[in-house]
């Protein structure tokens, strides 16, 4: 028996927003003083540590639990379900519907609830419920789900990571660019003949010093208004990062029985691509070896980072054909894996 993936999807919106749209923004730091460095000069120190050139919003009309439900269609068409069938419907996200020009977070119903009833599933049996584990949400509902199916309480489940945090950025800080909008969705299943699947997972919680090092605060304007936007510590993400995911990564292939010889992709959270490169060096240095070529496929140039989106969404560009040299076959294993706000980590081994 293996706990494979049947069917994948994804939607990414059609709204670009280059870098060059910021050089009309106002900066400012931490303490509220305004940054005197030019529009450009910050934009292009920004392309060189992220690597993002453009990113994605998400239309006016649209919420978090439109693109949800988008990216869910997708994957039960690929997967050839009958949506009734689903047990389970798993969605990450952080910040629930908030309407254009509006920062009234909505959070009830769940997002989950609102996919299912978009889907027009009227199996009462099929639970939706949110999750909200930072940037690694996606990954932590396939290792629910797939724990379910383990367990017996369920056969097939869909798991979705959808965010518009194009919602809930400041526009006066530099981070602001970093992020985007998008959603992804795979559907799990038990299959009896299936060899491979989901083969090991590892998941932590760094909560006594790391809580903070991502949270909610006001704009960096002062004054502007009351609304608490997405605040990160950058520094000290960048250097939690770097320890403990290669760390997570190693301890959940070693457990999985595979060989780091047998990976032939990585699959990391598209953060920034400067701390990507440098997860996965350190992962390999582990294990005393270079980083293979053409091993992380990276969507986050033209994509941003969407948090819980990244991953499934990168999963369906590779799937699909539509990330140029990057492919997956069947017998292949790869590695996912994910770090974000709580200081949450996870990694989970799979193979097609």
């Amino acid at each position: 028996m293996g706990i494979v993936i049947t069917g994948t999807g994804s939607y990414i919106p059609k709204n670009k927003v280059n870098n060059s749209d910021f050089l009309g923004h106002e900066f400012y730091d931490k303490k509220g003083e305004k940054i005197h460095h030019p529009n450009k000069e910050i934009i292009e120190k920004f392309k060189a540590i992220t690597g993002i050139e453009e990113r994605r919003y998400g239309d006016d009309h649209q919420v978090n639990s439109d693109l949800a439900t988008l990216a869910a269609r997708k994957a039960i068409k690929d997967s050839g379900i009958n949506p009734e069938e689903l047990d389970y419907i798993i969605v990450a996200h952080n910040f629930g519907n908030i309407e254009k020009g509006s920062f009234q977070v909505t959070q009830i119903p769940s997002i989950a609830c609102l996919v299912k009833h978009n889907l027009k599933i009227k199996n009462n049996s099929c639970v939706a419920y949110d999750l909200i584990f930072g940037c690694p949400g996606w990954l932590e509902g396939m290792v629910q789900a797939q724990a379910f199916i383990r367990a017996g309480m369920a056969k097939k489940c869909l798991v979705i990571g959808s965010e518009m945090l194009s919602r809930i950025v400041d526009p006066h800080d530099r981070d602001s660019m970093i992020f985007a909008d998008g959603a992804g969705a795979v559907v799990l299943e038990e299959k009896e003949t299936a060899i491979g699947g989901v083969l090991m997972h590892e998941s932590a919680s760094y909560t006594y010093h790391e809580a903070l090092y991502l949270s909610s605060g006001c704009s960096y304007k002062k004054g502007t208004d009351d609304t608490e936007y997405i605040k990160m510590l950058g520094r000290r993400i960048y250097n939690f990062a770097l320890i403990e995911v290669p760390q997570a990564m190693k301890v959940c292939l070693d457990k999985s029985g595979k060989s780091i010889t047998d990976i032939k992709k990585i699959f990391i959270h598209q953060a920034n691509e400067k701390m990507d490169s440098a997860m996965v060096e350190r992962f390999y240095k582990l294990y005393d070896l270079p980083v293979p070529e053409n091993v992380m496929p990276m969507n986050i140039h033209k994509l941003g980072n969407s948090s819980v989106a990244t991953l499934p969404t990168l999963l369906d560009m590779v799937k699909k054909g539509q990330l140029k040299d990057h492919e997956v076959q069947s017998g292949d294993t790869v590695l996912f894996a994910s770090v974000g706000a709580g200081m949450n980590i996870n990694a989970l081994v799979y193979q097609f």
